[in-house]
Order: C-alpha cells, then sequence, then structure tokens
C-alpha cells in the first residue's frame, strides 16, 4: 500500500485495546498541552480510514509505535528512548505471527521475535514459538508444552540504522518510515490532515450536585430510583486539612483541601432502585449555606488544561471504600479488615474512632467499587469552603430533573 497522506487524531493510551480508533479520543489542543507537560497521549495514523501506526508519547521523553498491516491487525511494537546523539534510538523491536483472525483477536500468537538494539549496535534477535519447534500433531488451542525459544543471534549493526529524528509535536511524519516494516511504502511527500476530535466542552462539569442529596425519587441510567439521604456521624478536624482517600492507601497521597478545625458532619446519599441500595455520593459539611459554585479538588502539579472532554482528576479507590479523615489521620494496616472492610460488607458506612482531641475517621462504600472520582469542594459567596462531595457516578448529574 502507497500512502501520500495520513490521517492524524489523538487520545488516551490505548493499554490493551484492540481496536482501530481511539477509545477516548481527545483534541489536538489538549494532547499538545499534554505534550509539553510530559503527559502521555497517543496518535493514531491512519489512511483510508484504516490504521497504519499508533504511536504512544510517554514519560521521561519515551516512544512507542504499533504497526498495523493491510488486515488492520496490530502486528509489531517498535520502543524507541533517547540517544546520547540527541535522537530516538528504535531500541527494541517485537514482531508477532498469528496463524488466523481468531488468535489474533484473543492474542495467542505462533511467533514472537524480539529485536533489541544497544547504544552502541550490538544487536541480539531472539524468537519465542506458541509450541515445540518443528512439526506438531497438536491442534494450536491444544498445545501444551507453552513458549520455546531458538538459541539468539547476536551481532553488531551501524547503530545510525536504528536511530530517528526527536520529533516535535505535530511532526508525525518522523514515525513514516517504519510504516514500510509492514508494507505500507509512504510516497515522496506525506500530507498530515488532522481529524482529531474538537476539544468539545472541556472536563467534567460539577452540575446537579446539590440534587444528589435530595430526597425522593430519581432517574438514573438503571431507571428509576429513590435517593435517601443518610447521617454518617460527626468528622473530627484538627490540622486545617481534610483528606479524600481509599482508606486501604492512605499513605499514596491523599486529596487534600484546607478547611477550618472542628467537628462537622458527614452525608451519604444512597440511591436505592429495584436491584439494591448504593452509595451514591458522600458530603462533608463545613458551613449551612449553600454553595455559590463548585470546584474540582486539584493537588497543586494538577491542571484543568490537560484534561479532556468530560475527563477529571479524582480520588483512586482500589479497596471499594473511599473515606473523609483530617490529613493527619493514621490506620494500622493489619486492623483495617477487622475494623472496617468486614463491618462495611453489611454497613454503608463505618467509622474508626479515636481519643479526644484526635481525629476520627468516616469509611463508606464507593460507588460500584474500584475506580476514580471526582471530589468536587461548594465555595460560599465569600470563597469559603462550604462543603466537599465525592461524587461516585452511580446517577446522572441532573438527579430527579
Amino acid at each position: 500500500m502507497i500512502f501520500d497522506s495520513l490521517d492524524v487524531s489523538y487520545g488516551n493510551m490505548w493499554g490493551s485495546h484492540q481496536g482501530m480508533t481511539h477509545p477516548d479520543p481527545m483534541s489536538r489542543t489538549v494532547a499538545a498541552r499534554r505534550h509539553a507537560a510530559g503527559m502521555e497521549y497517543a496518535v493514531l495514523l491512519s489512511a483510508r480510514e484504516r490504521p497504519l501506526a499508533l504511536v504512544e508519547y510517554w514519560p521521561r521523553r519515551m516512544w512507542r509505535v504499533y504497526l498495523f498491516d493491510d488486515r488492520s491487525w496490530r502486528m509489531q511494537m517498535i520502543d524507541l528512548k533517547p540517544h546520547s546523539t540527541g535522537m530516538l534510538l528504535a531500541h527494541r523491536n517485537t514482531r508477532w505471527q498469528f496463524s488466523n483472525e481468531q488468535e489474533h483477536s484473543s492474542w495467542k500468537w505462533d511467533v514472537q521475535e524480539t529485536t533489541t538494539v544497544s547504544a552502541d549496535g550490538q544487536v541480539e534477535v531472539r524468537s519465542e514459538f506458541a509450541g515445540p519447534r518443528g512439526a506438531s500433531t497438536e491442534p494450536q488451542h491444544a498445545r501444551t508444552s507453552g513458549p520455546s525459544s531458538v538459541p539468539m543471534r547476536r551481532f553488531p549493526a551501524p547503530v545510525e540504522s536504528f536511530l530517528c529524528p526527536v520529533p516535535e509535536f505535530g511532526d508525525w511524519q518522523v514515525f513514516a518510515p517504519f510504516l514500510a516494516q509492514q508494507g505500507h511504502e509512504p510516497a515522496t511527500t506525506v500530507v498530515l490532515s488532522d481529524v482529531s476530535v474538537d476539544e468539545g466542552s472541556g472536563p467534567l462539569r460539577a452540575t446537579g450536585i446539590e440534587q444528589l442529596f435530595s430526597p425522593g425519587a430519581c432517574d438514573t441510567p438503571d431507571g428509576p430510583a429513590v435517593v435517601e439521604p443518610v447521617d454518617a456521624g460527626l468528622l473530627r478536624i484538627t490540622s486545617g486539612q481534610l483528606a479524600v482517600s481509599d482508606p486501604g492507601w492512605i499513605g499514596e497521597t491523599p486529596r487534600t483541601v484546607a478547611v477550618p478545625p472542628g467537628e462537622f458532619p458527614v452525608t451519604l446519599s444512597l440511591l436505592r432502585t429495584t436491584r439494591g441500595a448504593g452509595v451514591a455520593a458522600a458530603r462533608v459539611t463545613f458551613l449551612d449555606i449553600p454553595p455559590r459554585e463548585w470546584e474540582m479538588a486539584l493537588r497543586p502539579d494538577e491542571d484543568l488544561g490537560l484534561l479532556g472532554e468530560g475527563q477529571f482528576y479524582g480520588v483512586g479507590v482500589d479497596t471499594g471504600t473511599a473515606a473523609f479523615m483530617d490529613a493527619t489521620r493514621t490506620v494500622i494496616e493489619d486492623q483495617l479488615d477487622e475494623d472496617l472492610f468486614i463491618p462495611l460488607d453489611s454497613h454503608f458506612t463505618v467509622e474508626l474512632p479515636s481519643t479526644e482531641p484526635e481525629p476520627n475517621l468516616i469509611a463508606f462504600r464507593a460507588g460500584r467499587g474500584d475506580g476514580a472520582y471526582p471530589v468536587w469542594v461548594g465555595r460560599t459567596d465569600d470563597g469559603q469552603v462550604g462543603c466537599v462531595v465525592v461524587d461516585f457516578q452511580l446517577h446522572s448529574a441532573d438527579g430527579g430533573e
């Protein structure tokens, strides 16, 4: 296939996604901001509505290029890193062979060949086979012997053969020569066409947060439901810093908000449906005044300009549980199962008390479980923190409207 133009689109890192389009697209503007900040993103290069290459930008100026063949199968992966010459070194090149489409879709390769290159041009080639070498009477799906390897080949080569320029953002022609390794020949001039999504409405917005705690009927993506606010006790703040965290990972940089010291009520929003009840949101109230505006709780190094449409920075949950606590509060990890996680199997919320005036901890089930959830700070007319809310996104933000 000879191509003289490439369609360019942007998105988040694909990970294990095996499709032909971005599962989570982003605008060119957001991708450029992420590039300037040294944050990861992905670039898809396509021609005639077929993917040819997926280029991923990694932290520390590392790059990865996935190459697709004429069937739009991902068949090759090239890892590049900075070289002392100021260029990029293709230090690892992995190729796969598959017997049929089903094997490819389930990522059951027949052969995996990996070529590694050192900074001074020492090359090592290793091949792995999905089963025993030579003829086999076993059907491929029945192979039980596991991968086997042929002896490695080592030889020197001019390192210049494995170097390419470091691209500026948007200079994706740099990667066009790699496409020939899958039979896609670039024309003398290759034109890039930006087909990325519009910037859209930007990061997730705090819409209808108050309705999350308004009792009564509401509509959700899963059908009709009933909101039931529940008192979860008083939270004691001593340091002037509220922390929102998974109680099993308190040491992993919790999300904090500056608040006044004192004791403040915590309220859960239970969402009851025909399938049961779950915690839709949790709120700690510092002032009995309706918020005038909502803002996302951010860490100092987080920039809303780096987020795509509907994205957010939030609290990470890995134990199915979130908690409000003073930023100085600690836990005894060996006792968390008995004191917190097991009780939460039969309760929506559990308090880990402490002797006054030390701070306590109020934990609660986190929506549908593990994931990331936005934390919103409600501010009054004079800028004070009126409340802090964790939205577990069990129902649409407009609640019963």
